[in-house]
């Protein structure tokens, strides 16, 4: 009897959380893949916003007036194009409470990262990369895919039930503040020191090229330009593991994936040139 309560305990369990998934399921735009998400994007980007403040207080912004004016350039035409795309597809509500934001820090880093919210911080390390205006809108454009497609609001609703079980955000930051935030800043690839973007899936890596391209095409920068620039990226120093060992795709494979992107992306580029 007691094996039968057991059973009916765990099955009725296991309903319960297969009804809040499909309840907690959302639409990443563009691509249309159906995403986990647990905690409110509203609860991320506070938290976001949190985390990014006490980021920007305990680094050093660049004293570099022109390449701060570049990254923030090329941030608002790539954050302009999103509006406007999101707007004609109906779903401007999925950027509330953003409020667009582009910093350069003093860092020798190569990465670079965008917060729910639209906090993005680019890494001084990753302009010798970039080198031209479309390789920086190459790397900002698949880092506010990132957030548009709210991959760390997903990271972390798997980490929350992996660290916290059923724990309700608002509780977690209460009884658990370090480890929440150990759960932010992984989510959202901050403060990383092996490359850009590497704490996201393949999954969400590829998604970002994809939705990334769109998104610089967009702005009118040819996605062509995204190809050199993984090209570059791929010539960084040290030896890389197999795909199947890192989250990280490996250089050849993304950079094919991209080409496959590439006819779509230029439709949506030779519109910004009629």
């Amino acid at each position: 009897m007691k094996n039968k309560s057991f059973l009916k305990l765990v099955n009725h369990s296991l309903m319960i959380f297969v009804l809040l998934t499909v309840i907690a399921c959302s639409t990443v735009p563009l691509t249309g893949r159906r995403q986990l998400s647990l905690v409110p994007e509203s609860d991320v980007i506070a938290l976001s916003l949190t985390e990014y403040d006490s980021f920007i207080k305990s680094n050093k912004l660049s004293a570099d007036k022109n390449k701060t004016a570049l990254v923030k350039k090329v941030g608002e035409r790539i954050s302009k194009a999103v509006e406007a795309y999101m707007a004609s597809a109906g779903l401007s509500q999925n950027l509330a409470g953003y409020k667009w934001e582009f910093n350069l820090i003093e860092d020798p880093t190569v990465n670079a990262w965008c917060m729910s919210g639209g906090k993005v911080v680019v890494y001084t390390g990753l302009l010798p990369i970039s080198v031209t205006e479309a390789g920086l809108a190459t790397v900002l454009g698949h880092e506010i895919a990132h957030a548009v497609a709210r991959h760390g609001s997903e990271r972390m609703s798997d980490q929350m039930l992996v660290q916290l079980g059923s724990t309700a955000l608002s509780s977690a930051i209460a009884q658990k503040p370090e480890q929440t935030k150990s759960i932010v800043m992984t989510a959202f690839g901050v403060g990383t020191q092996v490359g850009v973007m590497l704490p996201f899936s393949r999954q969400h890596e590829y998604e970002a090229d994809h939705m990334g391209l769109i998104f610089m095409a967009m702005a009118g920068y040819n996605p062509n330009e995204s190809i050199a620039f993984w090209e570059r990226m791929s010539k960084q120093g040290g030896q890389k593991p197999p795909e199947f060992l890192s989250t990280h795709p490996v250089d050849q494979n993304r950079i094919e994936r991209i080409k496959t992107k590439m006819e779509e992306a230029m439709a949506y580029y030779n519109k910004t040139k009629k």
